[in-house]
């Protein structure tokens, strides 16, 4: 069973790690993994058979005590609808994440339904992209998530970095106009090599992210790593910010230290403060 902390809000979650909805002897593992967010899927990682039955687990587990956001199948499938009658009230539940969202419409009435649950939009589409303000803007919604792999196939792009920086610039735009926070970027697929997750949040990070969808409890330390604040990073920014005049700029180690400076250095001691236990060396 998770224990909420305050990583674990969806707004702000450094790691999503995704388990099968028809898994639920995995729930508890995930759920010890260390992941900010578990997010307990019907959609990809369901076969349509297993609908049903991955519904009902999820649903048994968040009411009896278990803690994760679900991601429901699309809104244009058949196990929409029922995917949300069954998390309507369940206590346990953090968030929904909507994959393929591409409008504002469908978000609205899912907020309205779910009664308050945080969601996220999973943008996974070029429709989805061009939009992606109006679903920043959209009631209830806390954060964009970036769908690469499905992106990709849509939009006929290759799906390496150079690629997809378009479209990864433009959910950080999008979230910034939509008042939102950092959004959260796709999936490693190197299931065996965890720091390919790491490299790969690493270079999220630097593009303005602020977490990783993960499908392996191996990815989720070393991503939450890639997105906490290192040592060097802390005390560099407390100097800064012990250093710094009343509204005038200073010099620091031989850096200019002005407003945007100072106020950089005081988000990152913001987010050390947030992080789950101490930020590591990498």
């Amino acid at each position: 069973m998770s224990v909420p902390s305050a990583r674990s809000a969806p707004a702000v979650a450094r790691t999503m790690l995704f388990v099968p909805g028809d898994r639920p002897d995995r729930f508890a593992k995930a759920a010890a993994s260390g992941a900010d967010l578990v997010v307990c899927d019907l959609e990809d990682a369901v076969a349509p058979q297993q609908k049903e039955a991955a519904r009902s687990a999820v649903s048994d587990w968040l009411g009896a005590g278990g803690r994760a956001a679900v991601r429901v199948n699309s809104v244009d499938t058949e196990w929409y609808a029922a995917d949300c009658d069954a998390l309507s009230g369940l206590s346990g539940l953090e968030a929904v994440l909507v994959p393929k969202a591409e409008g504002p419409e469908a978000l609205a009435r899912l907020a309205t339904r779910l009664g308050g649950i945080p969601l996220v939009a999973l943008v996974e589409t070029a429709l989805g992209l061009h939009r992606a303000v109006e679903l920043a803007s959209s009631p209830g919604v806390v954060r964009l998530a970036f769908g690469a792999i499905d992106f990709a196939l849509d939009a006929g792009t290759a799906d390496d970095d150079e690629a997809l920086l378009y479209a990864r610039s433009g959910l950080v735009v999008a979230s910034r106009v939509g008042g939102l926070g950092q959004p959260v970027d796709g999936v490693t697929v190197a299931l065996d090599d965890p720091e390919a997750a790491a490299r790969d949040a690493v270079k999220a990070r630097r593009l303005g992210f602020g977490g990783k969808l993960c499908i392996h409890p191996q990815q989720v330390g070393p991503v939450n790593a890639a997105f906490s604040p290192t040592a060097a990073e802390i005390e560099h920014a407390r100097r800064l910010v012990g250093a710094a005049g009343a509204g005038a700029a200073t010099r620091v180690d031989g850096q200019m230290v002005d407003v945007p400076v100072l106020e950089r250095a005081q988000r990152i001691l913001a987010q050390a403060e947030l992080s789950a236990g101490p930020a590591q060396e990498r």
